[in-house]
């Protein structure tokens, strides 16, 4: 029976031809997807996984909690943050205390003083870059190349530098680390890893779970539908065999060698697919950084699960599809009706909505493990429940369109959907899981950028450099999105900006002022309604700037009629907006005793381009190089929002990936439909039924399930995505932008286009040829 299956597959004339290539091109395109998918999965561990030495120094170490490494010199470690133009520099100070002084990977020595390792990316930006806008940041010449073990991503900037023990042990923030951190930010509990490095621990599960549900499931629909293809053509063929006296055995093997072969041939295929497109798929900057080729792997379970699982899972397909011929095989061939599909289907999909709307009532599970899960199983019980229900939700829209057709084809269509609604829905259930996943990418991630967003403050304002000498501030939300901004640390440092530092920054062509804020020995505070943070607690800290200066730089305010001096917010809070048209309290100290109160910060006014930011930021950090780096408008915003933009990016994976397989999966199905029907088509012909009438039924029977159905699965996307909303953050659903409804519209729309383009072929199937007996 082997041997006959493998004959009537391989050479049963050109339908069998046909048939075999289009299951092993589906086949083939889920499976590329799928390892896709995987690959992504392991490619985002390795990344983060490359993260966690740069953690080294988040807290201080001792030698008596290091073990083992006790034995080693202690090394002298300071990570600090640095930008060029909107690229982020990851800089690393070290100072080595003796020869088994800890060494980072990357690099096989540790930097002696006046000298540096840098990153690739980093050592062609040094060599393209003029000395004056960035190499004079970093004493001493390049010794090396950081190597990819240390580089979270091909194009990462991170330069080590090293210096004497004195020299760095005299800065603040180093500390004394006696063994490299090993630990990716993924394992962290976060009071030892460096906030915005890598991906934390919720970050990375809440990728895992939303690639299982969001591409996964799709995809494996995907591969089902394809292996389905000419299910009703091979119904009456294997009937026909058991007629005859073939046992039900027989026909399960025949069977399962027919998908087996074809699916197998996809899987071959699938992986080459994968192999061809990892290159352009690893620049892709799904975490907001592109991978190394070699992060796009497969490990062993990942291949033999899909080279197993898929041509299994069609043989297993392709025998639940012949039930009705091991049960009856007379029932087949003399086409009885499916039982309809009952009210039971929506169960699932009703409990998918409840166990969301009981954490609702509850509150959400206190760890991150269990967050991931309880929600994860609530969506995939609605994308299960979605694909139970469709086919009760097709029969009730084809009685629907029954109880008012007026037109041949209208009433046909509908007749032969409720004739056979899980066929129908088959066809456009992969579009429904991505309508579905779009749906509650887009609420979900959409709502979290309006409550977490950081606003712009125009191109004006994103040309202002700002160093931080003093207290600062530390601006953060809690879960209800309530700001809360206080003084941050270094109150007591105490830093003077000289006249000729002023005037050499100005003197740098693109730079219009540079403005010194004083600390405020008065306490002043501004209130936090005249910033436009309208659900704020606490008050907001101020500086004092002289009103000569502030009137050279009208973007931040101005001072009252009168005034000398003025109260300004902190600095860091005027970031937040544009606060050109504010007038803010006078201070009552005379402006020459400015010059005796210690700085807060100071701000460099350019015009933007990226050289005169660069050159005022070499020359602050020359001048100060204890002190953080100076960050502009359009830095501070970025680094804000890397969470927001992640989230963004990981909605946008998800809306492009999850379309395209609900197209294949649409296409695949309406071709396999129309293959399996030629014969009763064929037949309508020749009964005088016009070619334009059958075009119709075809269009009512695809687009009259994917409307209702697709109603009801963006429609259950919003609520599922207010109910998560409220249960994990307590956040009240945003509605979407245009861009969304557009989204859908192109969808759908697409859809209809490729039930459309299925017209041609059913002028040449339905000939009179295709009507004889066979």
């Amino acid at each position: 029976m082997i041997r006959l299956g493998l004959r009537l597959a391989l050479s049963g004339g050109r339908e069998a031809a046909v048939r075999l290539v289009l299951i092993a091109v589906a086949v083939a395109l889920g499976v590329g997807l799928l390892l896709v998918s995987l690959a992504g999965i392991n490619a985002v561990n390795a990344q983060n996984a490359r993260y966690a030495w740069l953690s080294t120094g988040a807290a201080a170490q001792s030698p008596a909690g290091q073990g083992a490494a006790h034995s080693k010199a202690a090394l002298w470690w300071l990570t600090t943050g640095d930008f060029f133009g909107s690229q982020a520099i990851g800089r690393i100070d070290v100072a080595a205390t003796g020869p088994s002084s800890p060494v980072p990977p990357g690099i096989a020595h540790l930097p002696g003083p006046g000298q540096y390792y840098a990153s690739p990316a980093m050592v062609t930006l040094l060599r393209s870059t003029p000395a004056g806008e960035l190499a004079g940041r970093y004493p001493g010449h390049l010794a090396g190349t950081i190597g990819p073990a240390a580089l979270p991503a091909p194009n990462s900037l991170v330069i080590i530098v090293g210096h004497t023990p004195g020299q760095l042990s005299r800065v603040p923030g180093a500390v004394r680390v006696y063994q490299i951190f090993s630990t990716p930010p993924s394992s962290c509990s976060g009071t030892v890893c460096i906030v915005g490095a890598g991906i934390n621990s919720s970050g990375i599960d809440l990728i895992l779970a939303t690639l299982a549900c969001a591409l996964l499931f799709p995809v494996l629909t995907f591969i089902a539908t394809a292996t389905r293809l000419s299910a009703a053509r091979r119904e009456q063929r294997f009937a026909a065999m058991r007629l005859v006296g073939a046992e039900p055995r027989q026909i399960s093997v025949i069977s399962a060698v027919e998908s087996t072969v074809a699916a197998a041939a996809g899987v071959a295929a699938g992986f080459g697919l994968f192999f061809a497109l990892r290159p352009p798929l690893a620049k892709v900057p799904f975490t907001g950084s592109p991978f190394f080729t070699s992060d796009l792997s497969l490990n062993v379970p990942d291949i033999l699960g899909v080279a197993i699982a898929v041509p299994a899972a069609a043989a297993i397909v392709a025998r639940l599809a012949l039930r009705r011929v091991q049960i009856s095989p007379l029932g087949v061939t003399r086409r009885v009706t499916p039982r309809p599909p009952r009210a039971w289907r929506v169960l699932p999909l009703l409990a998918g909505l409840a166990e969301l709307g009981y954490f609702v009532v509850i509150g959400p599970p206190t760890s991150t493990g269990a967050q991931v899960r309880v929600f994860t199983l609530g969506f995939l019980l609605i994308m299960a429940g979605l694909i139970v229900a469709g086919p009760w939700l097709t029969m009730a829209g084809a009685r629907l369109m029954a109880r008012r057709a007026h037109r041949p084809a209208t009433l046909i269509a509908a007749r032969r959907l409720a004739d056979n609604p899980r066929a129908a829905f088959r066809a456009i259930s992969g579009l429904v899981l991505a309508l579905f996943v779009t749906t509650v990418a887009v609420a979900v991630i959409g709502s979290w950028v309006h409550y977490n967003g950081v606003p712009s403050t125009g191109a004006r304002a994103a040309g202002v450099l700002e160093e931080d000498f003093g207290a600062g501030v530390n601006i953060s939300a809690n879960s209800k999105g309530r700001v809360r901004i206080q003084p941050g640390s270094n109150a007591n440092s105490t830093v003077t900006v000289p006249t000729a530092l002023v005037s050499r920054l100005e003197s740098i062509p693109g730079v219009d002022v540079a403005t010194v804020f004083h600390r405020d020995p008065l306490g002043i505070k501004i209130k936090p309604s005249e910033l436009g943070i309208q659900d704020a607690y606490g008050s907001v800290p101020s500086v004092l700037i002289s009103c000569a200066q502030l009137a050279l730089m009208p973007i931040l305010g101005h001072c009252p009629a009168g005034a000398q001096v003025a109260a300004i917010p902190a600095t860091g809070t005027f970031l937040l907006r544009s606060l050109s048209a504010i007038v803010w309290p006078a201070a009552p100290i005379p402006a020459q005793r400015l010059q005796h109160i210690p700085a807060e910060s100071i701000a460099v006014q350019t015009n933007g381009s990226t050289a005169a930011i660069e050159r005022a930021r070499t020359t602050l950090e020359a001048a100060y190089p204890d002190y953080s780096q100076p960050v502009t408008t359009e830095e501070f915003q970025t680094q804000n929002a890397q969470r927001t933009l992640a989230y963004e990016q990981l909605a946008n994976v998800m809306i492009l990936a999850s379309l395209p397989i609900a197209g294949c999966t649409l296409a695949v199905s309406i071709a396999g439909g129309l293959t399996d029907r030629k014969r009763p088509f064929s037949l309508l012909r020749l009964s005088g039924a016009p070619l334009g009438m059958l075009r119709r039924m075809v269009a009512l029977e695809g687009a009259v399930p994917l409307l209702v159905v697709a109603v009801v699965s963006t429609g259950l996307g919003f609520l599922a995505s207010e109910l998560f909303l409220k249960a994990q953050l307590g956040y009240s659903i945003r509605p979407p932008g245009a861009e969304y409804y557009g989204i859908v519209a192109a969808g759908v729309a697409a859809s209809l286009g490729i039930i459309a383009a299925t017209f041609p072929l059913l002028n040449r199937i339905t000939g009179p040829e295709v009507a004889r007996n066979e």
